[in-house]
């Protein structure tokens, strides 16, 4: 299945497991079949907005939550996969400065990102 729908799923998961609430108990809450929110919590299935609606409502979370970040976790995970990739192609001797490096990078642009946010 694709990056998305795992993130969603596990994102689902996390709120499930914090307020103690079990497959079954959701599913009933939200409607749904308790093998299908399992099947979304694991990436498998590809939930319909109107699914995860009712999942995210059955949890009491706005839908917006459910989904918010999203966008960054996915462009994370490409990142590092760029980082891992280039990593591999380094010679050995390179690889501990490369990844100093790519953390400073890294951080340097998560600090640029919270300095654009303040007012």
């Amino acid at each position: 299945m694709s990056e998305i729908s795992k993130l969603i799923g596990q994102r689902i998961r996390n709120y499930r497991t914090q307020k103690n609430l079990s497959q079954e108990k959701l599913a009933e809450a939200a409607g749904c079949h308790p093998t299908y929110i399992g099947q979304v919590e694991r990436g498998e299935k590809n939930a319909t907005l109107e699914s995860i609606e009712k999942i995210a409502s059955a949890l009491n979370i706005p839908l917006f939550n459910s989904l918010k970040n999203l966008a960054m976790e996915k462009r994370l995970t490409v990142f590092l996969s760029n980082v891992m990739s280039s990593y591999q192609q380094r010679p050995r001797r390179n690889r501990s400065i490369f990844i100093v490096c790519s953390l400073r990078w890294t951080s340097t642009r998560a600090n640029d990102n919270q300095d654009s946010k303040r007012p």
